[in-house]
């Protein structure tokens, strides 16, 4: 199928990326869908959490519309999903197994699941706790997306059904995300929203080193980070900060603090938008391990992994400024060769387009014998 496409997605948020991380990823794609000729309509629920922290309202991109409940979707959207050529349902969508199933049998276009939480879903699925996806809804779906890739894929094909699965990783936009002049205010800053299987790591590689080293200046911010956690006074905190304040963030630190979920971290395969945000800015990356990072950043060329606090800190204070800039440059080039909204609109128009033109749904070689399973 040539010429543009008509895309509706269904998606957690693309207004407000107050304590998430899917309107950055869905402002990201749904802006270079458009730039190369795609009609795109994202529909969100209109949720009070979202409502009061919008930071970009009316999306300069496709089209935005809210909605304030399911039956609202189903009474004034209907048409639009049953006319789209593409109907993407995105993971978190409140309601979103009710909304798949009505999309489904309402859509005469392709059907798409967007997964950017593949190893919590893959999780509750199995466990049929899962609000957003059933075990019957997966293989229903003509093509199923995910933040994860590696085994994950495959298991996503023989343990739930999916009828294809690709990975659509998250990406960066280097007209926001690129080195520019500025005072560095700290040694080590972290980003993200307040996570209590990330935590631990976060003490181990942040927290720790600003401890043992009182001269050092460390920085985390995002929301929902308990009051009662005790911080050193070293460590600067900073509520929630907007997509748009992202690069100053970045350039203003020495090295950048990347720590991955659990779920993700034993799935593997799954990089941060984080990551590559940072890497774009040019600042040097200090990962947690987690396979497959290797297949995203060469780990002592382009990124940095810590284990333990004493690996963490050697890093902070050790390395010389002509290595840290060095391995920055060369994040930065690796960033915008692969990891690029660009990229991704890419690869999705690509695998549409193979749905349409009938090609084979399922990827035929894959991660055979993988041996990581949901539990």
């Amino acid at each position: 199928m040539n010429g543009p496409l008509d895309f509706v997605v269904l998606g957690l948020s693309i207004t407000s990326s107050w304590g998430n991380g899917h309107a950055t990823t869905y402002r990201a794609l749904v802006r270079e869908l458009s730039r190369r000729g795609h009609r795109v309509q994202f529909l969100e629920r209109d949720v009070p959490w979202y409502a009061s922290n919008r930071d970009l309202p009316a999306p300069p991109y496709g089209t935005t519309e809210l909605y304030a409940s399911f039956e609202q979707l189903a009474d004034e959207h209907a048409e639009q999903v049953r006319q789209a050529d593409v109907v993407v349902v995105g993971s978190y969508v409140p309601e979103g197994a009710r909304v798949g199933a009505w999309v489904q049998s309402v859509a005469t276009g392709k059907t798409v699941f967007y997964d950017i939480d593949t190893p919590v879903t893959m999780r509750l699925v199995a466990q049929g706790s899962c609000e957003y996806l059933t075990a019957e809804l997966v293989p229903r779906y003509d093509l199923y997306l995910s933040f994860t890739g590696g085994p994950t894929l495959e298991l996503l094909e023989t343990r739930f059904g999916a009828a294809g699965a690709r990975p659509l990783y998250c990406s960066v936009d280097p007209a926001l995300h690129f080195p520019e002049p500025t005072t560095t205010r700290w040694d080590m800053g972290y980003l993200g929203t307040y996570c209590a299987d990330r935590q631990p790591a976060v003490d181990a590689l942040l927290v720790e080193p600003a401890r043992a080293w009182p001269e050092g200046r460390f920085v985390v911010a995002g929301p929902l980070y308990p009051p009662e956690l005790a911080w050193p006074a070293n460590v600067e905190r900073t509520q929630h900060l907007a997509p748009g304040d992202h690069r100053s963030f970045y350039n203003a630190q020495r090295f950048s603090l990347n720590v991955t979920r659990a779920d993700m971290a034993r799935a593997g395969w799954s990089p941060s938008v984080r990551l590559f945000e940072a890497a774009a800015c040019g600042t040097p990356v200090v990962s947690d391990p987690w396979a497959g990072l290797e297949a995203f950043f060469q780990p002592g060329r382009e990124i940095l992994v810590a284990r333990t606090a004493r690996e963490a800190l050697a890093i902070v204070r050790e390395m010389p400024e002509r290595e840290r800039v060095a391995m920055g440059r060369r994040a930065r080039q690796r960033a915008l060769a692969e990891h690029t909204a660009e990229c991704r609109a890419e690869a999705l128009e690509r695998w549409v387009r193979e749905l349409f033109d009938g090609g084979a749904a399922r990827r035929g070689v894959g991660w055979r014998g993988a041996a990581w399973e949901v539990t």
